[in-house]
């Protein structure tokens, strides 16, 4: 054994087994630009030169690790199992397509051709999506004119958009910039689970008196294959105040009053002495008329100033209901979302994982609830005529149901006396829980409320290639598993595609084909036993023919007995 495994190393090593892509030096690849949702087409070369290709192997290089994702024999694609599994097709002679491109596809792919000619070719495919529409919300408090420093103006959100947009932000149509202790501009930028972001701007600025009628209003650019856009948000103004001020001296003292709704009377509120009331947090509470009131020292004649109401907008929390929804397969579920306002509020949902909107108002439902139903929803309830003022809910829908394995069966190779990892992946609701016909060391690690990653740490033995692997997921509703059979690396099944295969994979085996879908092992198993049937026939044939042959001389040469009797029983009758 400690020979074979020595020259199985030695195979690895051989030049033939180095064309492991990215690692020598390459040219600019080619550039694919598509926006999230389209298709991308991807050529294995200038299409003048793609010819007939009938044996392509297609990579996905990211953070300059290949995976092989699609395979190419006799003008047949096949796509290996893992995250491009079902978004890949082959359209013509070397060429690929990538439906549904997300954020995360901005990467190489890189295609090898070996037959009619060794050739390879790298693309890297940019993704674009165009921002919504920005939204502005002024500041709400105001800013006073007397501040030594840039107040808080306004903030700007430009949601799902990729790459990042850039920001512009305007004062009556001119551009402003960055100035010291006048203008400062804040900008940061989340990214959402569906890998798009969402920018944030917040501007700065310095006002004057002059300022209270001034407008503002923030631009996104950005940039699509069809070239560069923008879209700006509505402007806004900004309530500009000085402090409760009178002329004398000593100066008089103020107080400011606020009416009380019930009693229609003005009570004082509790402010500085010289004037000023802040409302931090604003809430919907403080909403209101007030006034200032100062008092004339030499004739104790009340001052009173023009009545000045506020208005806070607001949204409250929302409420879904129900608050932890669930369901049977095949039956139906209604999520409702509620919240208040001052204001006319809009609802909208969002599948929480992917950004999609899939309903416009309170209410989601779902007919004929399945698996893949079950994840993250999110309700957003939003004030159209205030820009920015939202207040969101979050729940997860369970769908019950047996354990669902990633995958039923599968093949992995392995090399003898190494450590290996072998992960098996579940989900169901209850969220199952999973356990091993072998011992090692087991960890799980929760994908969200109904999937679970089980990782067993084993040793190759004589006795775990023989008896295999065996992963169980159970819950109340059920159990289910998967099998896993070890084969040994060899030199009979190292052949240039497997070596290469088994090279990137064999620290590692993870649950890639759904268990209902026909794995790759087992169609690669079909196409191995057509071959050696057809070998098989061969052989036969060929026996077949050497045999006729030797029986043949020896007719010729008259050392077939049986037929010389019947030469001779012949001639016999004929001379009678």
């Amino acid at each position: 054994m400690a020979a074979a495994n020595s020259s199985l190393s030695a195979s690895f090593l051989s030049p033939a087994c180095l064309c492991v892509p990215g690692e020598a030096e390459q040219p600019t690849p080619e550039l694919v630009e598509v926006e999230v949702g389209n298709t991308a087409l991807l050529r294995c070369g200038p299409s003048h030169s793609l010819g007939n290709l009938s044996h392509v192997d297609w990579f996905s290089v990211y953070k300059e690790k290949p995976t092989l994702i699609f395979r190419v024999r006799q003008g047949q694609g096949q796509s290996e199992p893992g995250e491009y599994q079902h978004r890949l097709s082959l359209q013509g002679p070397g060429a690929l397509a990538l439906t549904q491109v997300m954020p995360h596809d901005e990467r190489i792919f890189l295609c090898q051709s070996k037959r009619p000619r060794s050739q390879e070719h790298r693309i890297q495919l940019h993704v674009f999506k165009a921002p919504e529409e920005p939204t502005i919300q002024a500041s709400a408090l105001g800013i006073s004119v007397n501040s030594k420093e840039p107040e808080e103006v306004a903030t700007c959100i430009g949601r799902n958009g990729y790459p990042i947009p850039q920001v512009i932000w305007y004062k009556n149509r001119l551009p402003l910039m960055e100035e010291k202790n006048r203008v400062h501009i804040q900008s940061s930028q989340i990214v959402e689970s569906s890998g798009l972001y969402t920018l944030k701007s917040v501007l700065k600025v310095q006002l004057v008196k002059e300022d209270k009628d001034a407008r503002f209003y923030c631009e996104l650019s950005y940039r699509l294959p069809s070239g560069n856009h923008m879209k700006e948000s509505r402007e806004v103004t900004v309530p500009v105040f000085c402090e409760c001020l009178a002329d004398g001296n000593p100066t008089p003292p103020f107080s400011i009053h606020k009416q009380n709704p019930s009693t229609r009377e003005m009570e004082e509120e509790r402010s500085t002495d010289n004037g000023l009331l802040v409302l931090e947090p604003a809430q919907k509470q403080h909403s209101g008329l007030y006034e200032c009131q100062g008092l004339d020292l030499e004739t104790m004649i009340p001052l009173l100033s023009e009545p000045q109401e506020l208005l806070v907008n607001y949204v409250s929390d929302v409420d879904v209901s129900p608050a932890a929804p669930a369901g049977q397969e095949g039956s139906s579920l209604t999520l409702t979302c509620k919240a208040e306002s001052n204001q006319a509020l809009e609802f909208q949902w969002l599948r929480e994982k992917t950004g999609q909107v899939l309903e416009k108002g309170p209410v989601l439902h779902f007919d004929h609830l399945k698996r893949e139903i079950g994840g993250g929803y999110r309700c957003v309830a939003s004030v159209p005529s205030v820009p920015g003022l939202n207040r969101t809910q979050l729940v997860n829908v369970a769908i019950f149901g047996p354990p669902w394995m990633a995958s039923k069966k599968r093949k992995v190779w392995v090399k003898e006396n190494t450590m290996l990892n072998l992960s098996c992946e579940a989900s169901g609701h209850p969220r199952p829980t999973i356990s091993w016909n072998i011992n090692g060391t087991a960890s799980e690690e929760y994908q969200d409320s109904q999937r679970v990653l089980s990782t067993l740490n084993v040793l190759v033995t004589p006795e775990l290639l023989e008896r295999g692997a065996e992963c169980t997921a159970s819950n109340s509703l059920g159990r289910n598993s998967t099998i896993i059979i070890l084969e040994l690396v060899s030199l009979t099944t190292l052949t240039p595609d497997s070596s290469k295969t088994a090279g990137l994979s064999t620290s590692t085996a993870s649950p890639h084909a759904r268990a209902n879908s026909t794995s790759t092992e087992k169609r690669l198993r079909e196409q191995e036993s057509k071959g050696v049937v057809i070998v098989a026939v061969i052989v036969c044939i060929l026996v077949l023919a050497v045999l006729g042959a030797v029986l043949y001389f020896l007719y010729k040469k008259g050392k077939l007995l049986c037929g010389r009797s019947g030469k001779q029983e012949m001639e016999r009758n004929t001379s009678i």
